[in-house]
């Protein structure tokens, strides 16, 4: 089935979050990668201070997920969507004005908190409205997710020949677009469960005493990890091969990346699922994103083979990392929901995107240090056993905790159905029995 035919066989709701996150990446990747540049350029801050703005804007949006998710189970999904692409309209087109830090820092802010708002209730949302087509929806949904990635710096770039603030009235443009859209498309009331109308402490207690959700959540934070370093390792290495034209190797990592999520990521999903069902594709995904690092400790630097040779695997590298997120991305979502018991999704999803965020922060500082004093001792192949070493050590979790009943998603051939996964995992908690239905 073609990505089109997949996208017309889903309802209205599941249709819009996919267009709302395309461009919710489209807006916010076509001014992010250029809003440092433009804070130490032409507004001339200092490092520190530049720092201090990006760090905000990280930490107002990891940090705040738990608060996002718990709001959209509380207010419900659509008002939460509504309002975190507000809040991002207003902070980027505070970023138009904005000369000093202290107004930098409340648009920063303001743009972290939005993701924080709409993240865990777009998810949460999809996730009501797909079903039982769970991890088909979220497998599609990341097509549009990347797609938007891909398209947003291309825009960026072309605008940043103007100016940055043309840059960010047009990110906020967007958002304003994006607002209205949801306010009056997207339908409400009925994705909101009467259940999922429980105190905050009573919601939270009931995350923090699902003992095998938690241990998932810890898990999958190497998955994180080693996702991000598309961001942060890889780029570093190519300055390594490629010195001055590195910008150019960068970019093929990216375009690589976004070429296999967004024409492979259906095919991907289908083959790992039959081959393997859920709990099983999450261990394999998880080995691929560990081997991806492999062929740099093979090649790790091009005076050993050649620069070419170092060129070639960086590339595999990538697109490894590529094929390992697209396998694990829609599993793992749908597991939260089976873990979850389909209640309180929102606050589940808040809760495990702050704990994959908290391992991100972590993972990139040991992962920064670690690649700085390597490279100094002239031994960066232990960087890349080191992540690879990540990728297994997380592998095995996940297996360990298949083993023990997460695997079963009522997506693929579950021997028990989502009833008994959600009783197992957390015996006389207000998640353990089976519930209605309510990114």
């Amino acid at each position: 089935m073609s990505t089109f035919t997949t996208f017309r066989s889903f309802g209205t709701p599941v249709r819009l979050l996919m267009i709302n996150q395309f461009g919710i990446n489209l807006g916010f990747y076509m001014l992010m990668p250029f809003l440092a540049g433009y804070l130490a350029g032409p507004l001339g801050l200092a490092a520190w201070a530049v720092g201090l703005v990006l760090g905000v804007r990280n930490f107002s949006q990891q940090g705040m997920f738990l608060i996002g998710g718990t709001l959209a189970d509380r207010l419900g999904y659509k008002p939460l969507i509504v309002a975190g692409c507000l809040l991002r309209t207003g902070g980027f087109a505070l970023l138009v004005f904005a000369t000093g830090l202290p107004a930098l820092l409340i648009a920063s802010a303001a743009t972290g908190f939005a993701g924080a708002l709409f993240n865990p209730a777009v998810r949460a949302y999809l996730a009501a409205e797909s079903g039982s087509r769970r991890v088909e929806a979220f497998a599609l949904f990341n097509i549009f997710y990347q797609a938007g990635i891909l398209a947003g710096p291309l825009v960026g770039v072309a605008l940043l020949t103007l100016d940055f603030r043309v840059v960010a009235a047009a990110a906020a443009l967007v958002f304003a677009v994006l607002t209205v859209a949801q306010l009056l498309a997207l339908p409400a009331g009925s994705e909101l469960p009467a259940h999922a109308r429980v105190p905050v402490r009573t919601a939270w207690a009931d995350v923090l005493g699902n003992r095998r959700f938690v241990a998932f959540s810890v898990a999958m934070i190497g998955s994180y990890i080693l996702s991000f370093q598309m961001y942060l390792a890889l780029p570093l290495q190519a300055e390594m091969i490629a010195g001055d034209g590195a910008q150019l190797l960068v970019s093929a990592l990216f375009v690589i990346s976004g070429v296999i999520a967004v024409a492979g990521q259906l095919r991907i999903t289908a083959w790992f699922r039959k081959r393997w069902g859920t709990g099983r594709a999450l261990v394999a995904g998880m080995t691929i994103l560990a081997g991806a690092f492999l062929p740099l400790a093979v090649v790790p630097v091009p005076a050993r083979f050649g620069t070419w040779a170092a060129v070639a695997a960086l590339l595999v590298s990538a697109a490894l990392l590529a094929v390992g997120t697209a396998a694990v991305f829609p599993f793992e979502m749908d597991t939260v929901v089976t873990l979850a018991g389909d209640r309180l999704v929102g606050t589940y999803y808040g809760f495990y995107n702050s704990v994959v965020g908290i391992g991100i922060l972590i993972g990139n500082l040991a992962t920064g240090a670690v690649f700085g004093a390597a490279r100094a001792a002239d031994a960066e192949v232990l960087i890349w056993i080191g992540l690879s070493l990540i990728g297994a050590v997380s592998a095995v979790a996940l297996a360990c905790l298949g083993r023990a009943g997460t695997d079963h998603s009522g997506t693929a051939e579950p021997t028990t159905s989502v009833g008994d996964v959600a009783a197992a995992a957390e015996p006389g908690s207000r998640a353990s029995g089976p519930v209605g239905r309510g990114s």
